[in-house]
């Protein structure tokens, strides 16, 4: 019997298991890259909340019983790049933005960024990520 040419069956071997393994590697760094956006927007959220509840114009408010008019920004550029240094890795197009509103009892502090996924087959998310917290007055 005659014995079969072998050569080229590794390379055929790693060329078909290296896809899944690069599409599994860069999955999991594209969503490690998620969640670490979503946990320095909490944190940089959380940040611009306590600056509020420290500011003139919510102790002021609180203290008179009256609706605060604070400023939507809280944050200087030095303050969001310390709480929050992951979110300006890509520069200043990347940058996140942080708005605060006043309701009825509530002030909601808001950070979103927009946020591009590395792999194609995740698809566009449909809004970008954002974190939230609500200071009540």
């Amino acid at each position: 019997m005659r014995k079969l040419d072998q050569r080229g069956v590794a390379a055929f071997e790693f060329c078909v298991i290296a896809f899944a393994l690069f599409m599994a590697m860069f999955s999991i760094i594209d969503l490690a890259r998620y969640a670490i956006t979503m946990q320095s927007l909490r944190t940089l959220a959380s940040v611009a909340a306590r600056t509020i509840t420290v500011s003139d114009c919510y102790v002021n408010a609180a203290l008179n019983k009256t609706t605060p008019a604070c400023p939507s920004d809280p944050l200087s550029l030095t303050q969001k790049q310390d709480a929050a240094p992951f979110l300006y890795t890509n520069g200043a197009a990347a940058a996140p933005t942080v708005s605060s509103t006043v309701g009825t009892s509530v002030i909601t502090v808001t950070a979103s960024q927009n946020f591009t996924m590395i792999l194609p087959f995740w698809g566009t998310l449909a809004n970008a990520p954002s974190a939230y917290i609500k200071v009540p007055f």
